[in-house]
């Protein structure tokens, strides 16, 4: 069996970035082989046929890997987190009373 050597760091200080997927996206695409493994186990064990099973799989492998790759690109490391955080703010902020604009002396 050949050993074969990645280099995973690209400096000091710097994201982990591996074949293009930086910092979390690693662990998505990671966790998605897993629930496709899972996912082929199921379909198998149900009785689908083996060739089905593969074919479904594979496209459904071929999306994800698509799909992860495209939010690395566009998000970046710490992108997604803004932008999910983004939309939680509020657009504006609403006052029916004007109590608490009131001075007491």
């Amino acid at each position: 069996m050949v050993n074969s050597v990645y280099q995973i760091n690209k400096g000091i200080n710097q994201s982990i970035e591996f074949k293009g997927l930086k910092a979390q996206y690693i662990w998505y695409l990671g966790g998605g082989v897993v629930v496709l493994m899972i996912l082929f186990a199921v379909m198998y064990i149900v009785g689908l046929p083996s060739f089905v099973c593969v074919g479904i799989i594979g496209i459904a492998g071929t999306l994800l890997v698509l799909y992860i790759y495209r939010m690395s690109h566009k998000y970046g490391e710490h992108g997604m987190m803004k932008a999910l955080a983004k939309r939680q703010v509020p657009k504006g902020i609403r006052v029916q009373s004007r109590k608490i604009f009131k001075m007491e002396k």
